[in-house]
């Protein structure tokens, strides 16, 4: 058994250690709300740029968009948005093992590229033996001060790449915010650009050449002006949502294991101070023993 002394310095560690994350469990707290404002905000401009850009893609020739050109699949860029710190439970490698499991079911025979937007995915994909892309760029800084404008650079490279060929796909991975407690491991297509799919109805007249528009869009400024400004735009507002999303989970995350750390390191502290009174009074125990002991051999 520990002495009293040990008991009692864990007692103190533990409460210290209590003290630390339950301080982390406010800030977490404050920060959510600001993230989720500013993803709950985003989300609706974001979902309807991506559906104007699905029913763009649908009416495009293929000549027309090479964002939505087709390719066989050789190089396939996995962007994994992670976090720069952890105490935050599984949020991060939930996103990674995610990536891993795209990678073996869908793209085992290609060649895989990585661009890690987080120093905890960063740190994890530089021991695999997969190329990173785009090493030059600085993707852990822009948590320091995310913004548009910091995003917005990482998506003209990734959407560069893919016009040049270096990359047949695209795929985009985080966490996207539900609440505090919740976050859904997303893997999306971030390129080629996929059109909107269309439900056939049993009434559908759509001839089987001709291509179907699940919306029917009166292009001005022309179809190539909007291809040349709407698609880039809406790509990098897709990833700067993504980085929003994750930004929120982070915290929710955060906070949900700080708030249950806090709750463990009191029930440690309940556990250890049983076990320091019990041990205590084992101890006056022995004491009086031996005192009783010791008066009853001089009284003999």
């Amino acid at each position: 058994m520990a002495s009293l002394k040990e008991v009692r310095n864990r007692i103190v560690s533990v409460g210290s250690t209590q003290q630390i994350t339950s301080a982390m469990k406010m800030v977490s707290a404050a920060k959510l709300r600001r993230a989720q404002d500013a993803v709950t905000q985003m989300r609706p401009y974001a979902n309807k740029m991506r559906e104007i850009l699905e029913n763009l893609s649908g009416s495009l020739d293929s000549n027309e968009g090479s964002f939505s050109k087709q390719r066989e699949v050789k190089n396939v860029l996995l962007v994994v948005v992670t976090s720069n710190r952890g105490l935050c439970g599984g949020f991060n490698s939930n996103v990674i093992k995610r990536a891993m499991v795209e990678v073996r079911e869908q793209y085992s025979g290609a060649k895989i590229h990585y661009l890690a937007i987080g120093k905890k995915g960063a740190d994890f994909f530089r021991k695999s033996t997969y190329t990173c892309a785009f090493a030059e760029m600085d993707t852990i800084s822009i948590f320091d001060k995310l913004t548009y404008a910091n995003v917005a650079p990482i998506a003209e490279n990734i959407m560069k790449g893919f016009e040049e060929g270096t990359y047949d796909k695209v795929i985009l991975l985080y966490n996207q915010f539900k609440n505090a407690a919740v976050q859904i491991t997303q893997a999306e297509q971030f390129l080629p650009v996929v059109a909107a799919k269309v439900e056939a109805r049993p009434d559908d007249t759509v001839g089987r050449g001709k291509k179907a528009q699940s919306a029917d869009y009166i292009f001005e400024p022309s179809r190539a002006e909007i291809v040349l400004d709407l698609i880039p735009r809406s790509l990098k507002t897709q990833l700067y949502k993504a980085v929003l999303d994750s930004v929120a989970s982070e915290h929710g995350a955060r906070m949900t294991a700080m708030h249950k750390a806090t709750d463990n390191a009191q029930e440690l502290i309940r556990a250890l101070k049983i076990s320091y009174n019990k041990a205590r009074q084992a101890a006056i125990t022995n004491e009086i023993l031996e005192i009783v002991g010791g008066a009853e051999a001089l009284a003999g």
